[in-house]
């Protein structure tokens, strides 16, 4: 697979981040995920993102939650 999970370009949907390879915001994978319908839901809906794309969008997504957890219990400590 790719190393690129995400891309951004402004000439694709004026530069909203994308599976790289795709035109599929990544946004809809949060929409999908917060509405109650699974990964496979998501997949099926849109055949052209692969799981392991899924997958590693939710772990940098995991990591950026984490740190940015950090970074604010530093400015209120």
């Amino acid at each position: 697979m790719d190393a690129k999970v995400i891309n951004i370009d402004s000439e694709i949907l004026g530069g909203t981040p994308v599976f790289n390879g795709t035109r599929v915001p990544i946004k809809n994978l949060f929409d999908y995920l917060e509405s109650g319908d699974s990964i496979e839901v998501f997949l099926s809906d849109f055949e052209g993102v692969k799981k392991e794309q899924v997958i590693k969008v939710l772990e940098m997504s995991q990591k950026l939650i984490e740190t940015s957890s950090n970074i604010l219990n530093e400015n209120f400590a």
